[in-house]
């Protein structure tokens, strides 16, 4: 018998007890460690899903964290000292919330016409492109700067508290970029004719106006909610005088309510611009020393309404020693010399022209010169995030008129008083910068960025209303200056 086959004979045909007992002292750790992986990968699998659970619920639901450093605070309600103190300029507005603003895209007759026409009516020649023309520099120009920014790509706007929409559907405002203040003075004064007749102009700014009002309203956005919606600049506040009750129902941008009526603008669903400062910023730090003159103040000695207050303080401070207050005209030798005479000054005087506010008070704003506002009925810009006095002082009108008040009270003031007013004015320096990046352009649309909520309860509220005829005045409505408790001197 070979020895193979021996070896098969051998060979048991069912495992003994021995050999089932070494068997299963073999086999047990294999199976716990086989075991022991499995509960490894289980734990594994489990840890992974509740650290995304995690994850997600902690990016999506939970609120950023702030720096100790960081205000918890909305930044569109943060006064402005405590953010311009770190950087001397305004804080960047959050992006989260953006309001989304369609641009019109109105005929040129509304937009570069206008420019084209003002070119013209000053010996100008026509142009073959009207979008090469330059906008002319005049007080009004937050028209022009507001229309560039909305033109700019949305890599450009970053920080703005509106973003520009291409499709009407999504939009929550409607920018109407007609430039009104422009074609109020398109037209110089014009002589007579050899007959003594007055020549009609080629232009006619009340025609455009009311040119501007047929093309809205044959837009369907326009007739959807009555142009609630729907956003107008008239800086000059004689701007669009002829349509205005067409379009009192929008927002409106403009410089003060002087022109307008109960019933045509509100703090409530309006906003207050500044005007176009029309001289040099200052540069320099604060200082009291270098500023030799008191009271400084030049512009048109002869307004109308309540700008007839100015020729009254001409006679009460033209011979004071250290005031200088002269008549002065829009012209570029005006604006260099009231640069100087601003830069040099302790102190502005800023009274009311033909409405309650004038475009000296932001001239003496960049100046870091102390504005003195002798304007009861004025209306100021971005009072949400500025304190207006702590950075100017304001006088009633009466008591501005009592011979001897207002130099013995600013002789009085001391310096340290004066570079505390500098100081706060450097702070905010910035929200009347229209060129600049994070100016007052940004400012604007924060402001006009706060109506949506509004806007949208007065159309919900306008679809249930019974219309009817009333002279009372809604309660949408908020008279400017009509409630105040006075606070000047």
């Amino acid at each position: 018998m070979s020895v193979r086959s021996k070896t098969r004979e051998l060979k048991p045909s069912s495992p003994s007890n021995d050999s089932r007992k070494a068997h299963h002292t073999l086999a047990l750790p294999l199976n716990f460690s086989m075991a022991r992986k499995s509960l490894l990968q289980k734990s594994l699998v489990t840890i992974c899903v509740v650290f995304a659970i995690y994850a997600v619920f902690n990016i999506f639901l939970t609120p950023a964290t702030t720096s100790k450093l960081e205000p918890t605070l909305p930044l569109n309600v943060l006064s402005s000292t405590s953010m311009s103190s770190l950087s001397g300029q305004n804080p960047p507005r959050s992006t989260g919330n953006q309001a989304k603003i369609y641009l019109y895209e109105l005929p040129a007759r509304f937009t570069f016409g206008v420019i084209e026409h003002h070119s013209l009516a000053r010996g100008g020649r026509p142009a073959q492109d009207l979008t090469t023309l330059s906008y002319p520099g005049h007080q009004h120009m937050a028209e022009w700067y507001l229309f560039k920014d909305l033109l700019r790509p949305e890599s450009e706007r970053i920080g703005s508290p509106v973003v520009r929409v291409f499709d009407p559907e999504e939009a929550d405002l409607f920018y109407v970029p007609f430039f009104s203040s422009l074609s109020l003075i398109v037209n110089p004064i014009r002589p007579a004719s050899s007959t003594g007749e007055m020549v009609r102009p080629v232009y006619s700014d009340e025609e455009t106006q009311e040119a501007l009002v047929e093309w809205l309203e044959a837009q369907e956005y326009w007739k959807r909610n009555n142009g609630r919606d729907h956003v107008f600049i008239a800086s000059d506040p004689n701007a669009l005088y002829k349509v205005i009750d067409k379009i009192k129902n929008g927002v409106l941008l403009v410089s003060d309510f002087g022109r307008l009526k109960f019933d045509q603008g509100s703090l409530i669903k309006d906003v207050i611009l500044p005007y176009s400062h029309r001289i040099n910023s200052y540069s320099g730090e604060i200082n009291a020393e270098s500023r030799n003159t008191l009271l400084f103040f030049m512009g048109n000695r002869y307004r109308k309404e309540g700008g007839k207050i100015r020729d009254l303080l001409f006679q009460l401070l033209e011979n004071e020693e250290d005031v200088i207050i002269k008549h002065g005209t829009q012209s570029r030798e005006s604006r260099r010399a009231a640069s100087r005479g601003m830069h040099t000054s302790k102190f502005c005087l800023n009274p009311a022209g033909d409405t309650p506010s004038a475009c000296r008070l932001f001239d003496a704003i960049v100046s870091l010169c102390v504005p003195v506002i002798v304007s009861d009925s004025i209306e100021l810009p971005f009072e949400d995030v500025i304190d207006y006095r702590k950075i100017a002082i304001f006088v009633e009108t009466s008591t501005a008129l009592k011979p001897g008040f207002l130099v013995s009270m600013l002789r009085a003031i001391t310096v340290e008083r004066i570079l505390e007013y500098q100081t706060e004015l450097k702070k905010v320096k910035n929200y009347f910068e229209y060129g600049a990046p994070n100016g007052t352009v940004n400012e604007v649309w924060r402001q006009v960025a706060q109506k949506v909520p509004l806007i949208k309860l007065m159309v919900n509220r306008d679809k249930r209303l019974v219309k009817r005829d009333t002279n009372e005045p809604v309660c949408s409505s908020l008279c400017s200056n009509q409630s105040g408790i006075l606070t000047s001197l």
